[in-house]
């Protein structure tokens, strides 16, 4: 079997941690949308997590390194439906567990392009009984964190929706997360920079990708859109669920002109 290997470096508490996080999550936890988990090795200083291959790399890099075959419509909503199905099922435990990395290079893709959840070392089970939330200390990404988690390290199950707007903002304009030359300058986040777009169904394919040329369902494009703009709403409360966002999703992929644009882009090739 052709496996994958991760090993930490011997000198880092905070690694122990995380190796600590994803035997205790993999170990246990299994979906067609979450990477497995082969086995583990802790020896003396050695610490290596064995995963399966997923062939195609990230999302990231099919997303943004020059030179890859440009991701098609249809194929875009499939992955933004296993990455939905993933988190849906996580905050659908007992202990509504909170993924709390979501971003393009955590979504590892195998050969046929389906998505799966990887690197489960920042994860934590999520608040039970009266509690509202998790305090803990803030982690994560920049351009991917929720607003009212940088602000409080409060943690909470939406904030693994507003990380997964940013995601799905990606997959529909083709642009970093973090600034992109083309959102306005490098020091503009690509959040900022679609919110008066997402807001205005009449600008919204102004946020498409380029490169697609055209070749997705406008009413599908607007329909994402509007799910980005409620997933990244401030207000945690107003933010959709994951299972709110699975059905939207679901109904985007499903219509016959969304198929009909993949079979046009299979056929111009």
């Amino acid at each position: 079997m052709v496996v994958a290997v991760k090993k930490l470096k011997p000198e880092s508490f905070q690694g122990h941690r995380e190796w600590l996080a994803e035997v205790n999550y993999l170990g246990l936890l299994q979906h067609e949308n979450l990477v497995r988990l082969i086995g583990y090795c802790a020896e003396f200083d050695n610490r290596l997590l064995v995963y399966e291959v997923m062939s195609k790399g990230s999302l990231e890099n099919h997303l943004f390194k020059k030179g890859v075959q440009i991701i098609p419509w249809a194929t875009r909503m499939c992955i933004a439906v296993d990455v939905a199905r993933g988190l849906s099922f996580l905050h659908g435990l007992e202990a509504n567990v909170i993924y709390r990395d979501l971003k393009a290079s955590n979504i590892l893709l195998d050969s046929d392009f389906n998505a799966k959840l990887s690197d489960f070392g920042l994860a934590r089970d999520g608040p039970s009984g009266d509690r509202t939330h998790v305090s803990t200390r803030i982690v994560g990404t920049t351009g991917y964190a929720a607003p009212e988690y940088l602000a409080s390290g409060h943690l909470t199950p939406k904030n693994d929706v507003y990380s997964f707007g940013v995601v799905l903002l990606e997959l529909l304009s083709g642009k970093r997360a973090t600034g992109d030359e083309n959102a306005g300058g490098a020091d503009e986040k690509l959040v900022e920079w679609a919110k008066p777009f997402l807001s205005d169904s009449r600008r919204v394919l102004r946020i498409m990708d380029t490169r697609l040329g055209g070749q997705y369902s406008k009413k599908g494009a607007q329909t994402a859109a509007s799910l980005v703009l409620r997933c990244l709403d401030v207000d945690p409360r107003l933010r959709p669920t994951m299972d709110e966002v699975l059905a939207t999703l679901e109904l985007v992929q499903a219509p016959k002109d969304v198929m009909k644009s993949s079979q046009q882009i299979k056929q111009s090739k």
